[in-house]
């Protein structure tokens, strides 16, 4: 009689076990996993919905690759602020990527400039999107070290309107899913004026008012250094999209050298899951930056 009532008793103490442990592990498969990537989104300036585009811009990268985001966005409407973070030591220290999407076209300070490549310089990747080609641009010159790092130089722009973007490699991993002809939104068409040595172009578009066809995704690549650049990005209905999105985010899991060759993210470096990106209505003021609204600095 004793006998049974041990053995009932070490079942009930290890069925209680199992209980716990199951419970344990469902309760972990719920929390939320930390991102493995840490970037810096750059934006602010003149003539875009950047309250917006810093939304879609983070969580669009975040749902399908593993990374998070601090955000720097200051400068109002202005086009010749200087980004405060700029000016900091070793300003990029700490992140994986810089994703750059300002507008500050108007700055003439070439050692302001200087500094700003200089990090990309030293290896980290850098994103660069649509205005940030236009930014500096008031430097002549003195812009050239932003220019080399971009790949492209280009100081204007064709009228607004859709156009057709073609894609020129898709065998590229960062073009695998991209469509072979995509008509955007409303957008602009950048003037390629320079194309540097090192670019790869990905796709093309045809400019209606110069007669002539002009980069608009390439990737950049010399010695350590890997950046990515689209021009296409005026519009939040363009940058919604899912074309664009999806080749904005292998753009820069391929810049941190973590996109396989089919253009998955490498093992272990899945997002959260795509679902839709909740914006405010650009009607609606929203408050005007002036302040940076970076988290506490990256730590690897």
């Amino acid at each position: 009689m004793k006998m049974v009532s041990v053995f009932s008793f070490n079942v009930t103490i290890i069925i209680s076990i199992l209980s716990i442990i199951v419970h344990t592990s469902s309760v972990r498969a719920t929390e939320p996993v930390a991102p493995k990537l840490k970037g810096l989104i750059i934006t602010g300036g003149c003539c875009h919905d950047y309250e917006n585009q810093k939304t879609i811009l983070s969580e669009g990268i975040s749902q399908r690759f593993s990374m998070g985001f601090d955000i720097v966005h200051e400068g109002g409407d202005s086009k010749e602020h200087l980004i405060s973070i700029y000016t900091e030591p070793d300003w990029a220290k700490g992140y994986d990527v810089i994703i750059h999407n300002e507008c500050f076209g108007a700055v003439k300070d070439a050692e302001f400039i200087k500094k700003i490549a200089a990090a990309h310089f030293s290896g980290i990747p850098g994103v660069f999107i649509h205005c940030s080609m236009h930014s500096y641009r008031g430097a002549g010159l003195g812009a050239e070290p932003w220019r080399e790092m971009i790949g492209i130089t280009s100081t204007s722009h064709e009228k607004g309107a859709s156009f057709k973007v073609e894609n020129i490699a898709a065998t590229h991993p960062i073009m695998k899913t991209f469509p072979q002809e995509w008509i955007t939104p409303k957008d602009e068409l950048y003037k390629v004026e320079k194309q540097w040595m090192n670019v790869t172009p990905l796709a093309k578009a045809y400019g209606v008012e110069t007669k002539k066809e002009h980069t608009v995704i390439w990737t950049n690549e010399f010695a350590h250094i890997r950046s990515f650049g689209i021009s296409v990005g005026h519009s939040n209905e363009t940058m919604i999209t899912p074309e664009w999105l999806d080749v904005v985010a292998r753009g820069t899991m391929w810049a941190v050298n973590k996109l396989e060759a089919d253009g998955s993210p490498s093992s272990g470096y899945n997002g959260t899951g795509i679902k839709p990106i909740k914006i405010r209505d650009p009607k609606i003021p929203a408050p005007d930056p002036k302040l940076s609204e970076k988290a506490e600095p990256a730590k690897k």
